[in-house]
C-alpha cells in the first residue's frame, strides 16, 4: 500500500477532545488548511469523535485515532470510520493487523533504527519518531542516512512554530503536533490561531524541506 501523501504534511493530534467540541475545532483547523486529523484514544468518547468527523468531511480529511495500542482499538477505529491509525509505539503485530485486516494509513511511532525498520517490514506506510525533542534534528540526520528514502518521517513530541523548520531542514516530512496546537478546553479562536502559525511556519520552511 503506498503512503498517503498530505497536501499540507501537518497532523493535528487533538488529544482529550470531547465528541461535542470535535466538530468545531477541527473545521477551522480544515479551514486553515489541515488535513489530517488524530485523536487519541484516550480522549473522552474517542470513538464518537473520530466517527462524528468522518462523518462530517469524508475524504477531504484523513481521520482517525493516535495512541492505538490494541486489536480492539483497531476494531473501533475501523467502525467509526477512520482511516489513519498512529502509535506511539512499535508493535509489529499490530502494525500487519491494521494494514492487512483493515487497510489503515499506519503511521507507527519509534525511537531507534531496529524499531523503525521493524514497523515498516510489518507494513508501516510512515514513521513517527517520537518524542522526537529528546532526540532532536541532529539524531533525524543520523536516522534518514539509514531509511527508506520514500518513507515518510514525522516528528512528533514538542513541535512548536518556532523549532519545526529544523526537523524538516534535517529530513522528517512533516510533524504531528499537540499540546502546542490544542489543549483540552481551548476556545475554538484559540486553535485557529494556533494552526495558523504552525502552517505559516510550514510555508516558510519548506524552501529548507524540499
Amino acid at each position: 500500500m503506498t503512503p498517503w501523501t498530505p497536501e499540507l504534511p501537518l497532523i493535528a493530534i487533538l488529544r482529550g477532545i470531547s465528541p461535542d467540541e470535535a466538530l468545531d475545532h477541527v473545521q477551522v483547523l480544515h479551514e486553515t488548511g489541515f488535513d489530517a486529523i488524530e485523536i487519541p484514544t484516550n480522549s473522552p468518547d474517542w470513538q464518537v469523535s473520530v466517527q462524528r468527523v468522518s462523518q462530517a468531511f469524508g475524504q477531504a480529511l484523513m481521520t482517525g485515532a493516535g495512541t492505538v495500542l490494541t486489536s480492539e482499538h483497531l476494531a473501533q477505529l475501523s467502525a467509526a470510520g477512520g482511516r489513519l491509525m498512529v502509535t506511539p509505539n512499535t508493535n509489529p503485530t499490530l502494525i500487519a493487523e491494521a494494514v492487512s485486516a483493515y487497510g489503515f494509513q499506519v503511521c507507527a511511532g519509534f525511537a531507534t533504527a531496529s524499531e523503525a525498520f521493524a514497523a515498516l517490514q510489518a507494513g508501516a506506510q510512515a514513521l513517527k519518531l517520537f518524542p522526537s525533542s529528546v532526540f532532536g534534528p541532529d539524531y533525524v540526520k543520523a536516522l534518514k542516512a539509514v531509511l527508506p528514502a520514500h518513507v515518510p518521517l514525522y516528528a512528533v513530541g514538542g513541535i512548536n512554530p518556532g523549532n519545526l523548520a529544523s526537523y524538516l531542514d534535517a529530513g522528517c516530512i512533516g510533524a504531528g503536533l499537540g499540546s502546542d496546537l490544542y489543549r483540552p478546553g481551548q476556545q475554538v479562536a484559540v486553535t485557529r490561531e494556533r494552526a495558523q502559525r504552525f502552517v505559516q511556519a510550514w510555508q516558510a520552511a519548506r524552501p529548507q524541506a524540499h
